[in-house]
């Protein structure tokens, strides 16, 4: 397939190498079009280091080859990334101060751009219109992620991850349906990735437990690492059937998606969803405990002053059911790899928790990480350690919850073979 990958001048470019190379390992021919802006963060060398094609920026180089018509008329997929605030700015007047802004004007095929900015960029009123302007016009726009932006700054305009870009890339395209199940395969053909032909459950976000009509019981997860597992398996060629509870970031563009509340509707969507699937990652943060007693209408204050007494009950624990339904017969996957958020304590470390936890629940992996402290829950990075009922040793790995995914992926690749 013939792509086109416009880079415009923001921090984020550096990522759009990383995009280049999804696409170029997955043997796709791709043109990068950088803006000159763009250049100022990432060189040409690299574009063409990368590519493995020539970089232009200018609509009169190469002009006895109509090269400003002829990219555009070419390309089967355009994809933008990172698009800044000005770059959607032209687009949406239809501006072609470039070679990108020209191409954008000839290209007849899909074309997605992902938005990078300051979250007061991203919000202004002429980007949500800018934005509004282009999806009418039947551009896909990606919402930015949430997190951790240039210098102090923290909040929606993030970078989406290049493996969540390159999936909605490959939707946009008809590329990877893997075996009629509508969830996009990663990148590369169904015959490449190290996962192709497999089928991968992943879990992800917080259960809410209701007291009420208006409160619950929930935790502090966003959904972020199931998320970035789930990208990373579509990377790696599998079919997601994804199962989000409560977060704070979208689910993943590709994925088979299923949307959950309570422990108990998460309990039915997983025995339902992994039955017959190669692979279950159990990455959501589930409530141990839920109110006894349900009230049917708000629980009021009571005039003496005094406080209401809340009796939990436990939840059903669905790791270890998943594994007893295996072990009784029923088709459940072959390798469930369970998380572990842990603290430790003046009796145990957090090692020693998990590997306590990984005995218990008789799952095939465990993915231990500390919470608390600033660690863990909400923060885009993550620490963890992955332990292995068969005796292998524990592998620890630390950086980005997308780095930690595909570490946590490629592991998972080990146990389930050829």
């Amino acid at each position: 397939m013939r792509i086109v990958l416009g880079v415009t001048g923001g921090i984020a470019a550096y990522k759009a190498a990383l995009l280049l190379r999804l696409m170029t390992e997955s043997g796709h021919q791709v043109d990068v079009v950088p803006t000159p802006a763009a250049l100022r963060f990432v060189g040409k060398a690299t574009w063409e280091a990368l590519s493995g094609r020539p970089v232009r920026t200018d609509t009169f180089e190469a002009v006895e080859t109509v090269n400003h018509v002829r990219l555009g008329r070419e390309a089967e997929l355009v994809v933008v990334a990172p698009a800044t605030a000005d770059a959607l700015a032209r687009t949406a007047a239809g501006l072609a101060p470039d070679l990108l802004g020209n191409v954008l004007l000839t290209a007849t095929c899909p074309v997605l751009v992902a938005p990078a900015m300051h979250t007061e960029m991203w919000q202004h009123p002429a980007t949500v219109a800018n934005v509004a302007t282009l999806r009418s016009r039947g551009i896909t726009v990606l919402d930015p992620d949430s997190g951790r932006l240039t210098g102090r700054d923290t909040g929606p305009g993030r970078f989406p991850e290049p493996e969540r870009i390159w999936a909605e890339a490959r939707r946009l395209a008809g590329l990877g349906d893997d075996a009629g199940t509508g969830a996009a395969a990663g990148p590369g053909t169904p015959a490449d990735g190290p996962l192709a032909g497999r089928t991968v459950v992943v879990t992800a976000g917080g259960t809410r437990e209701a007291l009420d009509p208006v409160r619950y019981l929930g935790n502090r997860s966003s959904g972020k690492q199931g998320v970035a597992l789930a990208e990373a398996a579509l990377a790696a060629g599998a079919a997601v059937r994804f199962i989000g509870g409560s977060m704070s970031v979208e689910p993943p563009a590709g994925a088979e998606v299923t949307r959950v509340e309570s422990t108990a509707e998460l309990h039915a969507a997983v025995m339902d969803r992994a039955a017959g699937a190669d692979a279950l990652i159990m990455a959501a943060a589930v409530a141990d405990f839920r109110p006894a007693e349900y009230a049917e209408a708000k629980i009021k204050k009571s005039e003496d002053g005094s406080s209401p007494v809340i009796r939990l009950e436990r939840t059903p624990d669905i790791l270890a059911e998943t594994v007893r339904a295996r072990a009784a017969g029923e088709p459940m996957p072959g390798v469930i790899v369970g998380f572990g958020a842990e603290t430790g304590d003046a009796e145990a470390s957090v090692l020693e928790y998990g590997a306590a936890k990984l005995a218990r629940k008789g799952c095939e992996m465990l993915v231990v990480n500390q919470v608390g402290g600033g660690r863990g829950f909400g923060q885009d990075d993550n620490e963890v350690t992955m332990l292995f009922a068969d005796g292998r040793d524990p592998v620890e790995v630390a950086g980005s919850k997308a780095e930690v995914a595909r570490a946590v992926v490629g592991q998972l690749g080990a146990l389930l073979g050829p």
